[in-house]
């Protein structure tokens, strides 16, 4: 990869008055980069592992920033080292593929990838880059949805294989933040077959059963309301909208906002997070609360480190940074943010939704 320079134009069009200055984002850009290794992959920062979902979205928040080759070679480096049965491994030492630290297969994060193809094409509209990774994504949405349940949920992850790479166990339970995740990758993933006129009907009734399992039924997944995800991630992940979006919004906002901070990422923690915090400005967005989400962001900037990259968290009662990490993740949920406020086509299309195609919600009140 060549050395990293700012796009002309390009930076400009992320500057969020009040919260950062195009020479803070072009710094941000820049660690990110610096994070990403010669055959493409994003790891958490140089030396820790990667993980397909955060390597995603390192690569969407490159292309907000301009830099289409190097999220491009992202998602070659996905493509190129997919597992047979489409998923990849949970977690790779320093993003070398030959070293998976973790072969658990996690539904959520095997499902992004469709998320972040279609914002590299709507970023660029390169159709042939849609082609080449079309057989890709079709491989991970069918691991995936082999693992849905009669109920619509998403069983969270299949155990590593054994030692031949067959086999895992597929886990029955659900995550309400992963399937949230996945309902906006299965969205995504109809969004490609449509353009590329291959319909999936299939696809669109386990996106419909999906939606209607997130918004009806809570008790079909695993009790995790202590963690701010699963109260945002139904709204983020594009299932709940409108007013009952909004709604859910209100009802745990005292709960997990700390002002002046961010956001908790687990009760009764005191611990606010810089990825948890900018997912909430995307859903705040999302629901037509832009002034709410620019605060957010505000708050936030006492993350940010002199490199332009910013801390995982802040545990306020004890005024210390922990942990003591800057990864290229959560920069790139800020930056990702950021392009949803100022309007960037790609961005608001994956994260509004207006131009995703809907699942076929069952007509039934099961």
């Amino acid at each position: 990869m060549t050395t990293y320079s700012r796009r002309p134009g390009r930076i400009e069009r992320l500057v969020l008055p009040g919260v950062l200055t195009a020479g803070q984002i072009d710094a941000t850009v820049a660690g990110i980069v610096a994070g990403q290794r010669e055959d493409g992959a994003i790891p958490w920062f140089r030396g820790h592992h990667l993980d397909p979902w955060d390597h995603v979205e390192a690569a969407m928040a490159l292309d907000t920033a301009g830099e289409h080759g190097r999220a491009e070679a992202a998602y070659r480096w996905l493509a190129e080292h997919q597992n047979p049965d489409g998923s990849w491994y949970a977690a790779y030492a320093d993003g070398d593929h030959r070293e998976p630290t973790d072969r658990t297969r996690e539904t959520n994060f095997v499902a992004y990838i469709a998320v972040g193809v279609w914002h590299h094409y709507l970023s660029t509209g390169d159709d042939a880059f849609l082609d080449r990774m079309w057989p890709t994504v079709f491989a991970a949405v069918e691991f995936v949805l082999g693992l849905q349940q009669p109920g619509g949920q998403i069983g969270w992850k299949r155990e590593a294989p054994d030692v031949n790479g067959a086999g895992g166990a597929a886990a029955t339970e659900a995550l309400l933040t992963g399937s949230s995740s996945v309902h906006q990758a299965l969205r995504c993933a109809l969004a490609i077959a449509e353009h590329r006129e291959e319909p999936q009907p299939d696809w669109e009734l386990a996106a419909g059963l999906l939606a209607h399992a997130i918004r009806r039924h809570p008790e079909r997944f695993l009790d995790k309301s202590r963690y701010s995800m699963d109260w945002y991630y139904p709204v983020l992940g594009g299932a709940i909208t409108g007013a009952e979006a909004a709604a859910r919004i209100d009802e745990g906002w005292d709960r997990f906002v700390v002002p002046g901070l961010g956001v908790r990422c687990v009760l009764p923690n005191p611990w606010v997070t810089g990825g948890e915090s900018c997912e909430l400005a995307l859903a705040l967005w999302a629901v037509g609360e832009s002034d709410r989400a620019v605060e957010i962001l505000r708050w936030i900037q006492h993350l940010r480190a002199d490199n332009g990259m910013y801390w995982t968290g802040y545990v306020f009662e004890d005024d210390a940074v922990w942990p003591e990490e800057q990864t290229t993740w959560t920069a790139g949920s800020l930056l990702l943010a950021v392009a949803a406020l100022g309007g960037d086509e790609a961005t608001t299309a994956v994260f509004g939704g207006e131009r995703l195609p809907r699942g076929l919600e069952p007509d039934c009140c099961g």
